[in-house]
């Protein structure tokens, strides 16, 4: 992906829109794009910007020289004919034609959004105005609020009843985020818990996608694709540089009898998503005893809790799928401090869910401990890149 400098000017390109003259404002030194077709993500397209704006159909072109292949494939998989290129006006299906890779839902699941936070009310309000812009009806919206320093979130949700779901608020007094969740699944009401976090926007289609993939599949967990909300600063790009947290644009499945992707299947369980993008069946979850209380930030370990949940799905012979379409955005770390913070939080509550994961069952690492115990990825070798590499890296 093209190397960019800060900041960048980040979004989503619809391809069955009229596409448009692509402004930088004068300050964006590039921009980097998700690119939408007929309701699915087809990847990322990054392309620096000048101070001139830059043309649909150069724009259109651009597009075209990376994801062309995808785009004439998924008009053909819609029953269209694939263009030779991209036209500026963009592509749309014609008449009551449907997405081959989208399915009409007979009835929307109840689908319960956890959202755990602590002394962030700004960005949790946020987030929850992302949820009241969801094209989804049948969800309800529970906060825990996990140990907070002050009464300022409650009173701010208090003094908030206009929002289009239904809210419950509670009161965690003990920190950290798996204790926060577990507490949840006592207000859950819907057959499908959904996780995200204070610091996340959603995409719109995010619970439809959810929904789709449960349906589609018969999946326990199924976790989404997460990309950042900006690139401000150099800090926010180290993050994406050492790996962020996407894993890619094709639905994928994993189970434990498949045939494993990699040798350490499946503990490298932060290659299966992360817990600011998770959805349980509600059932599922409590009857495999639900989150690793010792785990997830705000506890010594910092975190583990999602990855711990991940392995734990696929040893007891559930079904995770990974699903891009459901989209969130997060907000990284503007400053180095805070990202490096974060980093260490995650590189901690690797080690700690590793560690928990061999103590309560040293069996399961009998088929992968001879293993190397330095793994190629991503062209780099854990431990020698020259920036903070990414909890799900390594």
């Amino acid at each position: 992906m093209t190397e960019l400098a800060p900041p960048v000017l980040v979004g989503n390109l619809y391809l069955d829109a009229p596409l448009p003259d692509l402004d930088g404002e004068g300050r964006y030194q590039g921009a980097r794009l998700l690119v939408w077709l007929h309701g699915r993500p087809l990847g990322e397209v990054v392309l620096p910007l000048g101070t001139r704006p830059l043309p649909a159909q150069r724009l259109a072109d651009q597009v075209w020289s990376v994801h062309g292949e995808r785009i004439a494939k998924h008009c053909a998989d819609d029953g269209i004919s694939p263009p030779a290129s991209l036209p500026a006006a963009g592509i749309v299906l014609p008449g009551q034609a449907h997405c081959a890779s989208r399915r009409a839902l007979a009835a929307e699941p109840g689908i319960t959004v956890v959202i755990a936070t602590r002394d962030r009310t700004e960005s949790l309000l946020r987030c929850l105005a992302s949820l009241s812009r969801l094209n989804y009806r049948a969800f309800d919206v529970v906060v825990v609020d996990s140990a907070p320093a002050s009464d300022l979130t409650a009173r701010a949700l208090a003094g908030r009843q206009d929002w289009p779901f239904g809210l419950r608020y509670l009161r965690a007094a003990r920190p950290g985020l798996a204790l926060a969740h577990n507490e949840a699944l006592s207000a859950v009401t819907g057959e499908i818990v959904a996780f995200t976090d204070d610091d996340v926007e959603v995409d719109a289609e995010w619970l439809s996608a959810l929904a789709e993939a449960f349906t589609d599949t018969g999946a326990a967990c199924v976790t989404g694709l997460i990309l950042p909300a900006e690139l401000e600063t150099r800090a926010q790009l180290l993050v994406e540089q050492a790996g962020g947290f996407g894993r890619g644009f094709t639905r994928r499945t994993f189970t434990l009898d498949m045939p494993e992707p990699e040798p350490l299947f499946p503990f490298t369980a932060g290659r299966l998503g992360s817990g600011a993008n998770m959805a349980f069946r509600a059932g599922w979850l409590l009857g495999h005893g639900a989150f690793d209380p010792a785990t997830g930030a705000g506890t010594p370990a910092k975190g583990g809790d999602d990855l711990a949940a991940f392995l734990r799905t696929i040893v007891d012979g559930g079904m995770l799928v990974y699903e891009p379409a459901a989209v969130v955005r997060h907000w990284h770390r503007r400053d180095y401090q805070g990202m490096r913070r974060q980093a260490f939080g995650y590189g901690m509550g690797l080690g700690a869910y590793l560690t928990a994961a061999i103590w309560r069952k040293p069996a399961r690492w009998r088929t992968s401990r001879a293993e190397p115990q330095r793994r190629a990825w991503g062209g780099r070798q854990c431990g020698t890149s020259p920036v903070p590499q990414w909890r799900e890296s390594c």
